[in-house]
């Protein structure tokens, strides 16, 4: 017995579905894609990343201003000048002078001119060499004060010492200055014969001379 039931052919069953597929792509197809915000993109086009906290920048390129250099030390021209050396003046002179020694020494150090005096045995380091001390007597000394005695004469370390000045400075005028105390004319070291001496027999024993010796030869440094 046949059924009165009908059912729809294939065809029909397979339209409707697509119709509804094809309309959806024509509305997805239609849209336009959202534009990205003005700010958005001004920022990533225009402004570099930024280094991150591992990657810091080398060193001399960093975005911070660099602090401004120090200032030189208000002391730095004491490289040059009076304050080059560590004296004014190393008197140079006999064990048997020494008290005539001290007494120069007392009297240029008490000057208004505070003249800073090398005096051997007093300034020299304990247990070093009598060579090295002579020598560094004179290398850290501006002018040089030979205190001319017959013992000056008869000490070879103040022969010595006094070579050493002129080999040190043959033509520097006014850092070697003898002083004559008690010394003949005649007895004068024919080593010094092509400078002039201050004589010792005045009131003061010539030290206002000495040091306005020392003075003039310390105008020239500055």
């Amino acid at each position: 017995m046949a059924s009165s039931t009908s059912f729809p052919a294939s065809g029909s069953r397979s339209k409707k579905p697509l119709g509804k597929m094809a309309g959806w792509l024509r509305q997805a197809l239609s849209k336009k894609p959202k534009e990205m915000p003005a700010s958005q993109e001004s920022h990533s086009s225009d402004v570099p990343p930024r280094c991150s906290q591992d990657h810091p920048p080398p060193p001399g390129l960093s975005s911070e201003e660099s602090p401004a250099l120090p200032l030189a030390h208000e002391g730095a021209s004491s490289s040059s000048g009076r304050w080059s050396r560590d004296y004014d003046v190393c008197v140079c002179h006999s064990e048997e002078d020494l008290e005539t020694a001290q007494e120069l020494v007392a009297y240029l150090e008490g000057s208004s001119a505070s003249l800073r005096c090398f005096l051997q045995l007093r300034d020299s380091s304990p247990g070093s060499a009598i060579v090295s001390e002579l020598c560094r007597a004179l290398d850290s000394s501006h002018c040089r004060v030979l205190l001319m005695t017959p013992g000056f004469l008869r000490d070879p370390w103040c022969r010595y010492q006094m070579l050493q000045a002129l080999s040190q400075a043959p033509g520097a005028e006014g850092r070697i200055i003898p002083l004559l105390v008690g010394l003949a004319r005649s007895a004068y070291p024919p080593e010094l014969r092509f400078m002039y001496f201050v004589d010792g027999r005045g009131p003061d024993q010539g030290f206002h001379q000495v040091k306005e010796a020392i003075l003039r030869y310390l105008q020239t440094l500055s």
